[in-house]
């Protein structure tokens, strides 16, 4: 009979597949034509979807009946692996003054086989399922933890069919510049890099765990950088360029099904209304607070400032994906990455103090003022040179790393000091403050328990919930898209101070 569960295991695989896919496809559809992100659509498609699969009665909060759905939604680190070392890369070019080799190495195919998506995309959304599958199936293979998964007893085969349909899953009507031999070895390279990113930081964080419980992506993140730094002329094969294109909208459509399957247990659980609160609040003050500063003092109004900008100064999941996928624009693309990984020297200090006061059960004020005022001196640094850059982009760049830096560090520790000062407990604080940012490393912590089993269980959909005020930024940033890339000042600045009243009144009501 073991055969039979192997067959039902690939009914999942494949049933997972299919409803992935087809929600990324269906919400590029929706957007084509318009300067709107698809992440606007898998935000509400993947909520009303976990949400309706519960109700009807066909599965239970967490998706547990779906096992390959969870599956995906906890891949958040393999895509992001991605977006560190191209991030890597570009900061050692700034740094080094060095230029990237001006050939061009794959000339996607702009025929479009669904409206919205050329066969090049296609090919790369469909990759990004199997390549995040593959690694994260091998990934737990490899580190023995195969028996605490449902479906482990088949991650073999997972892992087998994922990879081998990765490796050779190539638009053969895409231009290289060299041959599909070479291309392909390329993505065999970086699936192996990105497993053994993966297996020395999980050993590192076991390592240091009687120390401090530094989450596994914290060293993901400084391998994968270093990586970067340390290849900047590396030309990206299939795996890289399918997981910078889909692999979060991917990601996202998969935790986005399992929030919304928790919406309507966590209205139930105590405290949960004060989370949703500064979680809805913060993603209008700290989003718009953080493009007036942009706009109005730093005279930085445009697309190319404003999206990499923010992706970087709240490692927002939403703005990155959108950035990364192309959607805001060429010069947003190619800035994202740098901001992406620039506030994660901060997070030196960001994984290391939440850590410890995770291990205390509260927040230790006399560090997070310190630097709370370092992030002040970060942004006003970023202000005073982006006021200067005149056009330049070398200096617009460095402008938006220091910005992104501040932003970060005062985002997070703002707020952290702020709830926990105010009386909610620090796991539902960790819940808060990484959906108020829609903020990528919390959320992947928080996920993998820095914080607890019981919030790693909601923080599917704790983190979801206030991406349905994505239609507001997210029409913001298309409307911006549609004037040139200026965005309306007078809005944001409205938007800002409705986000700071939402914050002062969860607050007050803790």
């Amino acid at each position: 009979m073991e055969e039979l569960s192997h067959i039902s295991a690939f009914n999942h695989y494949f049933l997972t597949m299919v409803i992935l896919i087809t929600m990324v496809l269906v919400s590029r559809t929706i957007v084509a034509g318009t300067k709107y992100s698809s992440i606007l659509v898998i935000v509400i498609f993947g909520l009303t979807m976990g949400a309706l699969l519960v109700k009807s009665g066909i599965a239970a909060p967490g998706l547990s009946e779906f096992p390959a759905i969870v599956l995906v939604s906890q891949t958040t680190i393999i895509a992001l692996i991605a977006t560190f070392f191209v991030g890597g890369q570009e900061i050692r070019r700034i740094l080094s003054n060095q230029e990237i080799d001006g050939e061009i190495f794959l000339t996607p195919s702009k025929e479009e086989v669904i409206l919205g998506t050329s066969s090049t995309q296609l090919f790369f959304i469909i990759r990004a399922f199997f390549i995040l599958v593959g690694i994260e199936t091998a990934h737990v293979l490899l580190s023995g933890r195969a028996f605490n998964f449902a479906l482990g007893g088949s991650y073999l085969l997972f892992a087998y069919v994922s990879l081998v349909l990765a490796v050779i899953f190539i638009d053969s009507r895409a231009k290289l510049a060299v041959g599909k031999q070479v291309y392909i070895r390329k993505g065999v390279v970086e699936i192996m890099a990105i497993i053994l990113v993966l297996k020395i930081s999980l050993h590192l964080a076991a390592w240091i765990e009687p120390w401090i419980a530094l989450p596994q992506i914290f060293f993901a993140m400084i391998i994968s950088s270093a990586l970067g730094m340390a290849l900047p002329q590396w030309k990206l094969g299939p795996t890289l360029n399918s997981l910078l294109f889909a692999g979060i909208p991917v990601v996202l459509a998969g935790s986005f099904l399992v929030g919304g399957s928790r919406m309507l247990e966590a209205f139930a659980i105590e405290g949960m209304t004060n989370v949703m609160i500064y979680g809805f609040s913060g993603q209008m003050f700290w989003m718009f607070s953080g493009l007036a500063v942009l706009i109005f003092l730093a005279r930085a109004n445009h697309l190319r400032n404003l999206a990499p900008g923010m992706a970087g100064g709240l490692s927002h999941s939403g703005l990155t994906g959108a950035c990364t996928a192309g959607d805001l624009g060429e010069k947003a693309a190619a800035r994202a990455p740098i901001m992406i990984n620039i506030p994660f020297i901060g997070h030196i200090f960001v994984f290391s103090i939440l850590a410890v006061s995770a291990e205390r059960g509260g927040i230790i004020y006399s560090w997070t003022l310190v630097l709370i005022l370092a992030g002040v001196v970060f942004v006003a640094m970023a202000v005073r040179n982006l006021r200067k850059t005149d056009g330049d982009e070398g200096q617009e760049i460095k402008g938006l790393m220091q910005f992104s830096l501040g932003w970060q560090v005062l985002a997070v520790f703002g707020s952290f000091t702020m709830l926990n000062a105010a009386g909610m407990d620090l796991d539902h604080v960790s819940l808060a403050v990484a959906s108020a940012l829609s903020h990528f490393g919390l959320f992947a912590a928080v996920q993998g328990g820095m914080f607890g089993d019981a919030a790693a269980g909601l923080i599917a959909f704790i983190f979801a919930m206030p991406f349905l005020v994505h239609p507001l930024v997210f029409g913001m940033f298309g409307k911006a898209a549609e004037k040139d890339g200026r965005m309306a000042a007078n809005l944001v600045l409205g938007f800002a101070m409705i986000g700071a009243a939402g914050i002062a009144f969860s607050l007050l009501t803790i």
